[in-house]
C-alpha cells in the first residue's frame, strides 16, 4: 500500500509541475479552446487554454516507467498505446487551435487512427494469449474466447475512446468520472493480484493534480490530447487484465454519455425531433438548469457507488 501511494504522488507532483510549466506556454501560444457558438452555457469559456491533457498524460507515462522499468511487457504496450491516443488527440486539438475553428481531424480520420491503434492491442492480446475474459459479479470465473478477441478489443477500445472523449464537456467531468473509474479500477485488480493497479493509482494522482487547474472555473481543458489518450488507457488497463467486461458497469456514465448522442442522432434524423435538449446528456442537465459542479459531482458519484458494488463481489 505504501508503493501506491508513494506512485500517487509522485505522479501528483510531476503532473502539477508539468501544468504549472505548461500552462503558461499554452497561455503565450493562444491555443485557447474554440466554443460552439450555440453552447450558451459555455460562452465565457472560450479561450481556455487547451491540451492539457499533454500534463497529466506525460506524468503517468514518466511515473509509470519509474515504477516498473521497461521490463514488462504489458506495462509498456498500455504507455505506448495511451500515447498514441495522445498524438491523436494532439493533431486534433492542434488543427483547431491552428484554423481556430472546432473542426480539428475529420470523424472518418479520427476512426481510422483509432482502428489502428485498436488493431494494434487486438493483435498484442491475441498473441500474447490474453484472451480469457473475468465475469463481474462471479469472483474470478471467466471463458476464453481465443480469436474472438481481436474484434471485441477493437470494439472495446473504440467505443470506450469515444464516450470518454464525448463525457469531457463540463469543467472537471471528463477528469472526475475517470479518476473514480480508475481508483476503483485499481483496488479491484490489487485484489485479483494484478500488478498494473500500481498504474491505475499513478494516473488518478495525476489526474487530481489536473483537477485542481480543472474544475469549474476551469484554467486549462484536456483537450482531446487527454480525453482520447484516457479512453485509451482505460481501455488498455482493463482489457489487458482481462475485465473488458466491468467497462460498461464501472464507465456506466460514459455509457451513457455515447448512448445519449447515437439515440439523440438517430432519432432528430427520422423525426427531425430531439429527444435531449443537447447530447451529451450532460448539455442536457445543465440546459435544465443545473450547474456544472452539480452534474460532475453527481457523475463522479455514481460512478464510485457502481464501483464499490463492483468490489463487493470481486
Amino acid at each position: 500500500m505504501k508503493n501506491f501511494l508513494a506512485g500517487m504522488l509522485a505522479a501528483f507532483g510531476a503532473s502539477l509541475f508539468l501544468l504549472l510549466i505548461t500552462l503558461p506556454l499554452l497561455k503565450r501560444l493562444k491555443a485557447g479552446q474554440y466554443i460552439l457558438g450555440y453552447v450558451k452555457e459555455h460562452k465565457d469559456k472560450g479561450g481556455t487554454p487547451t491540451m492539457g491533457g499533454l500534463a497529466f498524460i506525460a506524468a503517468i507515462i514518466a511515473v509509470g516507467l519509474c515504477a516498473f522499468g521497461v521490463r514488462d511487457g504489458k506495462i509498456n504496450m498500455t504507455l505506448a498505446i495511451t500515447g498514441g491516443f495522445t498524438i491523436v488527440g494532439f493533431l486534433d486539438d492542434f488543427l483547431k487551435v491552428y484554423r481556430k475553428d472546432n473542426g480539428g481531424l475529420k470523424p472518418y480520420q479520427k476512426i481510422i487512427f483509432q482502428f489502428a491503434i485498436a488493431t494494434v492491442a487486438a493483435v498484442y492480446c491475441y498473441l500474447n494469449g490474453i484472451t480469457r475474459l473475468y465475469i463481474p459479479f462471479a469472483g474470478k470465473s471467466g471463458f476464453d474466447i481465443d480469436w474472438g478477441i481481436i474484434p471485441l478489443v477493437i470494439l472495446i477500445f473504440i467505443a470506450t475512446v469515444n464516450c470518454v472523449n464525448l463525457t469531457d464537456g463540463l469543467d472537471g467531468l471528463a477528469g472526475g468520472t475517470s479518476s473514480a473509474y480508475l481508483l476503483i479500477f485499481g483496488i479491484i485488480l490489487y485484489m485479483q493480484g494484478n500488478g498494473s493497479a500500481m498504474l491505475c493509482f499513478i494516473a488518478v494522482g495525476a489526474l487530481a493534480a489536473f483537477l485542481l487547474l480543472n474544475v469549474n472555473k476551469a484554467s486549462v481543458f484536456m483537450g482531446d490530447t487527454g480525453s482520447l489518450a484516457l479512453g485509451g488507457f482505460i481501455s488498455c488497463i482493463s482489457v489487458f487484465s482481462g475485465n473488458s467486461l466491468y467497462i460498461p458497469i464501472i464507465g456506466i456514465m460514459f455509457v451513457i454519455s455515447g448512448i445519449s448522442v447515437i439515440v439523440q442522432v438517430i432519432y432528430y434524423k427520422r423525426t427531425r425531433r430531439r429527444v435531449f435538449l443537447m447530447a451529451p446528456i450532460h448539455h442536457h442537465f445543465q440546459m435544465k438548469g443545473h450547474t456544472e459542479c452539480k452534474i460532475v459531482y453527481a457523475y463522479v458519484l455514481i460512478t464510485a457507488l457502481v464501483g464499490i458494488i463492483c468490489l463487493l463481489f470481486v
